[in-house]
């Protein structure tokens, strides 16, 4: 691979780049029809007859910026899965797993992080891999063990426990780095519309979360919580934030422009690990997952309107005007569409009573086994999708104007595991 950019020794990383041209993403998802797995020169290839389908472990589930498709990593290589129709779209078994695969929403760039077990691709290395050329265009190396990748189509994020490095996707050049209290589990999201780039992360201080707006050159801090952050995202634009806490009772929704908490809604009583967090891209909704085996959905009474209905600037703005525009475009209102969450009878004496009687309670729910992690997103024409660890597939219907359990539309068992039912 041809030597490129090597990061300074203050950011404990390095990083190479195989072609002067940059990397250009290019579309093949939609009617992608899989090649020989045997092609991908770079990859060591798995034996043939030491690898089934029935005997990989899966490590991952990640969506891509569209949630119309999802990656997995598995003990054995990727997968990659159209949602509409459910169908395996990619599969590369390999030597070695992956614990980290991340789409450029249907581009045939991918980010891969290799797991423990991976002898070729260690999981402190980030490889950024061309699938329509079958071989690798870029590698980071870094001295401490990758927890998250997060992609743009302009922007590579990168996440080790203390700390986040921006990189620019054209020529892998470091932009930003973000200290971070510490952060296992990878906690960082992205906005995915082109114009606007936004990023929040955990701060520095506990129950603390640092939004930074780049376009604006401006940052943020939000003090969500009281305990640490378990679980966050952000709307495709950025301007709406959901958090929730390692707690996992509450799940509360900010304006990212100046910090103002919008709405809180309860998840439940007891404690729980949040591992989802999924907003509708009409804003109207908020879906969580939990260990809890209960997926939850809430009215959200937040809407972004959308910069496709916002006039186009003709002139060049300033960061002031830019502000203006993007906090003006947040409203909070009341929907007579849509159903609202239910409330405890208790309510009207807000203030008397301790904060669990006048909460917000979930509108929808639907019931799964509690024996795995489930990941959420929203489909079209008020259906969620979800996904799960021990390799199962569901859609599930809801109603938005009374709510109540969620009916099941579709259900694939893609991947057998140990916790798979026989």
């Amino acid at each position: 691979m041809q030597q490129g950019l090597t990061a300074t020794p203050s950011s404990h990383s390095s990083s190479s780049i195989s072609t002067p041209r940059g990397i250009s993403p290019t579309s093949w998802m939609g009617n992608f029809e899989p090649s020989n797995a045997g092609s991908s020169a770079d990859f060591p290839q798995q034996n043939a007859n030491s690898n089934s389908k029935d005997e990989a472990e899966l490590l991952s589930v990640s969506w891509n910026q569209d949630y119309d498709f999802f990656s997995t990593g598995t003990s054995h290589g990727f997968q990659i899965y159209s949602c509409v129709p459910f169908k395996e779209t990619l599969r590369r078994d390999l030597r070695g797993g992956f614990k980290i695969v991340e789409m450029v929403f249907r581009s045939n760039i991918l980010a891969l992080v290799g797991a423990v077990t991976n002898p070729h691709y260690p999981p402190k290395k980030v490889l950024i891999w061309d699938d329509y050329q079958s071989r690798s265009i870029g590698e980071f190396t870094f001295r401490s063990e990758v927890r998250a990748v997060k992609l743009r189509r302009d922007r590579i994020v990168v996440v080790l426990e203390h700390k986040i490095y921006v990189y620019n996707f054209k020529d892998l050049k470091l932009l930003q780095q973000i200290v971070t209290l510490a952060n296992p589990r990878g906690l960082c999201c992205l906005s995915y519309l082109p114009n606007t780039f936004v990023l929040a992360c955990p701060g520095v201080v506990r129950g603390q979360v640092r939004v930074e707006h780049f376009g604006l050159n401006m940052s943020k801090l939000i003090y969500a919580h009281d305990s640490h952050i378990g679980c966050l995202t952000l709307t495709r634009d950025g301007l709406l934030l959901a958090t929730a806490s390692a707690k996992g009772t509450l799940i509360r929704i900010f304006n990212t422009m100046d910090g103002t908490r919008l709405q809180e809604v309860r998840r439940g009583v007891d404690r729980a690990e949040i591992y989802s967090i999924a907003l509708s891209p009409n804003v109207q909704w908020l879906a969580a997952s939990s260990d809890k085996g209960t997926v939850h959905i809430f009215s959200l009474r937040v809407r972004v309107v959308g910069e496709e209905t916002l006039p186009a600037p003709t002139t060049p703005q300033s960061p002031a005007l830019l502000r203006q525009n993007s906090s003006t475009s947040l409203d909070s209102f009341l929907s007579p569409n849509i159903g609202s969450n239910p409330s405890s009878s208790l309510s009207f004496m807000r203030g008397v009573l301790p904060k669990y009687f006048s909460s917000e309670w979930s509108f929808a729910q639907f019931r799964l086994p509690e024996n795995t992690q489930y990941f959420v997103a929203f489909g079209s024409q008020n259906s969620i999708i979800i996904v799960g660890l021990d390799g199962s597939f569901y859609r599930c219907s809801f109603d938005p104007v009374h709510g109540g359990e969620m009916v099941q539309q579709e259900y694939v068992q893609f991947l057998k595991s140990e916790s798979t039912p026989a």
